[in-house]
């Protein structure tokens, strides 16, 4: 009996209701208290650039610290990746590593609270960070995450789903053939096209509502609803900016993958104090 690829809702599935029960008591911050009402600046490929440098000043300023603590991801994705591997699993090599930047934002928390205090002075070490995890910030992060977590689940089945209907639905007899047809055939090109059609638009979903929505949260005691909204609206008033700086994260990523998903030891940090400099310049307030 041929092997066929398994459905990723029912590997996510302990992951998701361990995330539920914790959502029950996230619930009850979602609302927030701040009353300052969100401007949305307009940006420019300028304002990313300076982003830019300012995560990197911060990466550096944090080095230490930061690189012990993203070492940590790199050795999740080889761990992913060394999984996929299995014969089974080996289509889904790809569409695993290319869904980490859809759970990005909420990796980049604890930098943007590093980012935070030391823009305003404070003390900034992972000590404070820690903080964060008994905050009331944290129901609100963990809503906006299970919500990532949700279009990474939905990918991977979209990515199945573009593996069957091209060349399986049989899984591959080695990682050899399954490369060799993938690059020489007709349907590898197709799988090909479809994968980074369909992912572009999972990528564009997840920029669009998390571009700002965590920054904020970390910043200021915002309901979640209102972090959501000022994050689309940033994109719609900066749309070729959101698309430079989307571009930008998805060139970076996919430098940092190499060689074995070390490069995002730097890669990962730098975009993270990026971000919050980046909503720095999106997003001011009245009020």
């Amino acid at each position: 009996m041929a092997h066929t690829i398994g459905n990723p809702l029912s590997w996510a599935a302990k992951l998701l209701s361990g995330t539920g029960r914790s959502l029950g008591h996230a619930a009850e911050t979602i609302g927030g208290q701040q009353n300052a009402r969100p401007v949305v600046r307009s940006i420019t490929v300028t304002d990313i650039r300076s982003a830019l440098r300012a995560g990197f000043n911060d990466f550096t300023h944090f080095r230490s610290d930061v690189v012990f603590l993203m070492g940590i991801y790199p050795l999740i994705g080889l761990a992913l990746a060394y999984m996929a591997f299995d014969r089974v699993l080996m289509p889904m090599v790809f569409p695993m590593a290319a869904g980490f930047a859809l759970l990005g934002p909420v990796v980049g928390v604890g930098l943007y609270e590093l980012s935070r205090r030391r823009e305003a002075g404070q003390d900034a070490r992972w000590s404070d960070v820690l903080s964060l995890f008994r905050s009331s910030l944290m129901g609100r992060v963990l809503t906006l995450g299970a919500y990532l977590l949700g279009l990474f689940v939905l990918w991977l089945n979209a990515a199945v789903v573009i593996y069957d209907v091209t060349l399986g639905p049989a899984a591959p007899v080695s990682a050899a053939a399954f490369l060799s047809d993938v690059l020489t055939t007709q349907a590898g090109w197709a799988m090909i096209a479809l994968g980074f059609g369909v992912g572009f638009i999972f990528a564009v979903v997840a920029l669009v509502v998390s571009l700002t929505s965590f920054p904020m949260i970390v910043d200021r005691e915002v309901g979640l609803p209102v972090a959501v909204m000022t994050s689309v609206a940033v994109c719609r008033r900066n749309p070729l900016a959101v698309a430079a700086w989307g571009l930008t994260v998805a060139i970076l990523l996919a430098l940092g993958s190499l060689p074995f998903f070390l490069g995002l030891i730097v890669v990962l940090p730098v975009l993270g104090h990026a971000t919050w400099h980046l909503y720095r310049k999106a997003v001011s307030y009245e009020g």
